[in-house]
């Protein structure tokens, strides 16, 4: 398989390295970051929208600007198989809009969260949903903790973190319903970010709570507490490192994990080996989600409250029907407006003998009638583009 970079990142490169290893090439790179210097030769990023010169793509976050983002969704939109760093952009706008393109052009569009995919993900799932159900062996869950220790804890590596993060608890617990933040104001720097903790509410009530530390190693502990006993989880950021599994009544387990050979496997298409639960794969509506819910915290700490999460899917036809309603919001506001204005217009005309201003007036009724007809047969554009795409 022939890959490409368009920008790096730590993480990046490790998979780039695990591709060399396993008889792939990098062959071309585009947008390297400042001070880099990629083994692969430097070609503009159109050249990567050829199929010819690469198989995939991998793109990295560092030195992150406009032109990459860009780049990055002309290449989704030509349906290249992309595996995009996460977070690339903490912004959940541009990650829904990637999303509605990949759903029309039909591409590949791999995040890079490989963390779901360890077997000791699926172990914890499955103990989860069992003593959600019927208690399991160590009793009802009382509560979920994930403790990132980190060395910079500033307002971007604290929300990267997180929503990579929270990717594991939507495996591990279900989809958050409702998000909340404690600490002081966000614009209390850096002090708002030092000591996060993040409160989150799932489908099953379990409460997970999310909270920055320092000191140590960099590392994700992740800890559920059970009523009759805890089990830890821990998950190094280092790529060589194994992950810990530690539960009552059992050995401790140290299962070694390579995440960049995992993502190299997804990207072309293998389905990565089953443990005790079967996850799949994130998708890139997982990313945008969590990139949403990261988003979200900056939010909550500005409020001061907790923000409710709603499970909107974006896409084309959602985005239709919003501008649909905000449009016949103002259509019906502007045919309030305009009948006022009318009546004044009419009244001053029959009062002062003004003949043209009687005739304006008097159309406003053909106006109102055009444009609302306009607004009705707009609603019929969906059925035509739809009826033009199965046609192609």
């Amino acid at each position: 398989m022939k890959l490409a970079l368009l920008g790096n990142d730590a993480r990046i490169a490790l998979v780039a390295a695990a591709a060399e290893h396993a008889g792939h090439s990098v062959v071309a790179a585009s947008d390297p970051p400042a001070g880099s210097r990629p083994a692969a030769r430097i070609v503009p990023w159109e050249t990567l929208l050829d199929s010819a010169a690469c198989d995939a793509v991998l793109v990295g976050t560092d030195g992150w600007t406009q032109q990459r983002a860009d780049a990055t969704r002309m290449l989704v939109q030509a349906a290249r198989p992309l595996l995009v760093s996460h977070p690339a952009n903490l912004s959940m706008l541009w990650a829904w809009e990637l999303e509605m393109i990949r759903q029309d052009a039909g591409g590949r569009l791999v995040p890079l969260l490989p963390d779901r995919l360890h077997p000791f993900v699926g172990r914890l799932t499955s103990l989860v949903e069992a003593a959600v159900a019927d208690g399991g062996p160590l009793g009802g869950v009382e509560s979920v903790v994930l403790e990132r220790r980190m060395p910079l804890r500033h307002r971007d590596p604290v929300l990267t973190w997180l929503a990579r993060d929270i990717d594991l608890v939507r495996v591990v617990i279900g989809e958050p319903t409702r998000i909340a933040a404690l600490g002081v104001a966000p614009d209390a720097e850096p002090a708002a970010w030092n000591s996060l903790t993040v409160g989150l509410t799932g489908p099953s009530s379990v409460p997970v709570r999310w909270q920055v530390a320092g000191g140590g190693e960099a590392e994700l502990m992740l800890t559920l507490h059970c009523a009759r006993g805890a089990v830890a989880l821990e998950i190094p950021d280092e790529w060589s490192r194994p992950w810990r599994w530690t539960e009552p009544g059992r050995a401790e387990e140290q299962v070694e994990f390579n995440r960049a050979a995992v993502m190299l496997g997804v990207l072309a298409g293998e389905r990565p080996p089953a443990g005790e639960r079967d996850v799949p794969p994130a998708l890139w509506s997982d990313a945008a989600r969590a990139i949403e819910l990261a988003e979200a915290v900056p939010r909550s700490l500005a409020k001061g409250r907790a923000v409710d999460l709603h499970q909107e899917e974006f896409s084309e036809m959602g985005t239709f029907r919003g501008t649909m309603a905000s449009l016949g919001c103002g259509l019906i506001l502007a045919a309030l407006c305009l009948l006022v204005l009318a009546t004044l217009v009419g009244s001053i005309a029959h009062e002062f003998g003004w003949e043209f201003g009687g005739r304006i007036a008097a159309v406003w009724p053909v106006v109102a009638l055009v444009a609302l007809g306009g607004f009705l047969l707009l609603q019929l554009l969906p059925l035509l583009v739809a009826g033009g795409r199965r046609h192609e």
